[in-house]
């Protein structure tokens, strides 16, 4: 597999998790997301952040599969959102941030949940 460098000098492969350019989304007159570009590398750990409203759910949304973007391109796992959505889902696992047993049990346990909803080793 091609490698290129990352900004800091690390190795990283050329396919990156997930890689969206100038993604759009808009409800009526309600503008959600405004131009996100973002470059996610295989293999590392990436938060989201932002206040209420930033667009973060829309954006998880859409490089889901759940909702389509009215502007841009996105891939993830080098699947085409819109044109390989079933690449992309047969890639991926969601999660939600709330369940009804949240309360109930650990991150660990929730990961082994989905897992075992998704007949996971």
């Amino acid at each position: 597999m091609p490698v290129s460098r990352q900004g800091d000098g690390r190795r990283s492969s050329a396919v990156a998790a997930v890689h969206a350019t100038d993604l759009r989304k808009s409800y009526g007159d309600k503008v959600v997301l405004d131009g996100i570009d973002l470059r996610i590398p295989s293999g590392s750990v990436f938060a989201l952040l932002g206040p209420n409203g930033a667009g973060k759910t829309t954006a998880v949304k859409i490089l889901s599969t759940l909702i389509r973007a009215d502007g841009g391109r996105a891939q993830v796992a080098g699947h085409d959102v819109a044109a390989s959505p079933d690449g992309v889902r047969a890639a991926i696992g969601v999660t939600g941030q709330f369940s009804a047993v949240d309360g109930l049990i650990t991150g660990e346990e929730n990961m082994h949940l989905m897992a075992d909803l998704h007949h996971l080793s």
